[in-house]
C-alpha cells in the first residue's frame, strides 16, 4: 500500500512567479477569492451584485451575483505581491450597499474574504479607490520576485533534505502572506518529512483557519491522527477531505468520492478492527479508481478477514494483475492459495 500515508498527487505553489514588467504587464498570474454578503443582522443577501475594481496600473474589472446563501466565489483575478496593487469589492442589493478595499489575491490559491455588510451608501463609502504609482508598483513587483525567489529556494532545500533551511524560509512567507493557507500546507509537509508531527498539526490546523476548503490539510491532518490512534479524528479529517473532492465534481464524486481519500478511510477502519465496515470503504475506493492496486489487495484482505474468503478472491487477482512484483504481492499469492 501506500506506507498508510495521505500523499496527495501534487503541492500547491501559493507564490511563484514575479509580475511580467513593470510598465503594462501582458499577462498576469490569478488567483480567486470567495466571501458573503449579509445584511444589518448577519443574514445572507441571495441575488447581490457583487463588483470587483483592480487598483493597480491597468484598469480591470468583473463582476458576480451571490447565491441564495448570500455566497460568492470569482475565480482567475490578477494578483500580485503583498503590499502590490489590490482589488477594492463592493456589494449592491437594490438601495444598499457595502465595500471591502485592499483585498489581496495570492496566485493559484482561494482566499476567504472576510462578510461584507450591505447598508445605506454614504459619502466615504462611494470615493473611488486610487491607483498606485509607478514606484509603488516597481516595489510592490520587486516584493513579488523576492517571494519568488523564497519560494523557490524552499524548494531546493525540500530536495536536498534540508529541511530546516525550508521551514525557515517558508516561514518567511507565512509572515510576508500571513493569509495563504497554502503556504501553510507547505510549511507542514515540511515539518511532516522532518518527523516534527506537533508542528506539523499546527500548521495543517492553520491552513484550515484561513481556507477551510484545504484538502490537502484535511488529508494529512487524517494521517497524524492515525498515527495517534486517534481514529475519530482522523475519520472526520478524512471525510472531510472527501467531501470537498467529492464537492468538485467530476468522475471521482460520480463514483462516489475521492479514491485516495476512501482508501484513507479504511485504513482508519482497518486499524480500529473494523473489517466489514473496511470493506465497504476500500470497494468504494476501487470504484472511483479502479487502477488503484492497494484499494484491490486491502478490499480482498478485509473480505478475507470478515470470512467472505469467497468474494476476497477476485478483488486479490485484481491486485496481482494490477502490481504483480507490489508490496504486496506475495501476502495476496498466500491468501489466494487458501482460498477453494
Amino acid at each position: 500500500m501506500r506506507n498508510k500515508s495521505f500523499a496527495r498527487g501534487s503541492i500547491i505553489a501559493a507564490v511563484a512567479l514575479a509580475l511580467a514588467a513593470v510598465a503594462a504587464p501582458a499577462y498576469a498570474q490569478s488567483g480567486s477569492l470567495k466571501g458573503k454578503i449579509v445584511d444589518a443582522n448577519g443574514k445572507g443577501v441571495p441575488e447581490a451584485e457583487v463588483s470587483f475594481e483592480y487598483n493597480g496600473p491597468i484598469k480591470i474589472s468583473a463582476k458576480v451575483m451571490t447565491d441564495k446563501n448570500g455566497e460568492w466565489v470569482k475565480a482567475a483575478l490578477r494578483s500580485d505581491a503583498p503590499g502590490g496593487p489590490t482589488w477594492t469589492i463592493s456589494a449592491k442589493k437594490g438601495d444598499l450597499v457595502g465595500y471591502k478595499r485592499g483585498v489581496g489575491v495570492i496566485i493559484g490559491v482561494m482566499t476567504k474574504v472576510e462578510d461584507i455588510v450591505l447598508g445605506a451608501p454614504t459619502a466615504a463609502s462611494k470615493a473611488a479607490p486610487k491607483g498606485m504609482s509607478a514606484d509603488e508598483v516597481k516595489k510592490a513587483n520587486e516584493k513579488q520576485a523576492a517571494l519568488e525567489k523564497l519560494f523557490t529556494d524552499a524548494n531546493a532545500a525540500i530536495d536536498a533534505n534540508n529541511y530546516d533551511e525550508a521551514i525557515s524560509k517558508l516561514t518567511t512567507m507565512t509572515t510576508e502572506v500571513p493569509t495563504c493557507a497554502a503556504c501553510y500546507v507547505k510549511l507542514g509537509e515540511v515539518y511532516g518529512k522532518k518527523g516534527d508531527v506537533a508542528n506539523a498539526e499546527k500548521a495543517f490546523l492553520k491552513a484550515i483557519e484561513i481556507d477551510d476548503k484545504q484538502v490537502d490539510a484535511y488529508s494529512q491532518l487524517s494521517t497524524i491522527y492515525n498515527g495517534q490512534k486517534k481514529f475519530d479524528e482522523a475519520m472526520k479529517m478524512s471525510t472531510k477531505a472527501n467531501e470537498l473532492m467529492s464537492a468538485a465534481g467530476g468522475s471521482a464524486a460520480a463514483a462516489g468520492g475521492d479514491a485516495t481519500s476512501l482508501f484513507n478511510q479504511g485504513i482508519i477502519m482497518w486499524n480500529q478492527g473494523k473489517a466489514a465496515e473496511a470493506a465497504a470503504l476500500f470497494e468504494k475506493a476501487a470504484k472511483a479508481d479502479p487502477k488503484m492496486a492497494d484499494a484491490q489487495y486491502y478490499l480482498g484482505l478485509s473480505l478475507y478477514s470478515s470470512g467472505k474468503m469467497a468474494e476476497a478472491k477476485a478483488p486479490l487477482q485484481e491486485y496481482l494483475k494490477l502490481a504483480p512484483t507490489g508490496t504486496n504481492a506475495a501476502a495476496a499469492k498466500g491468501l489466494l492459495d487458501t482460498i477453494k
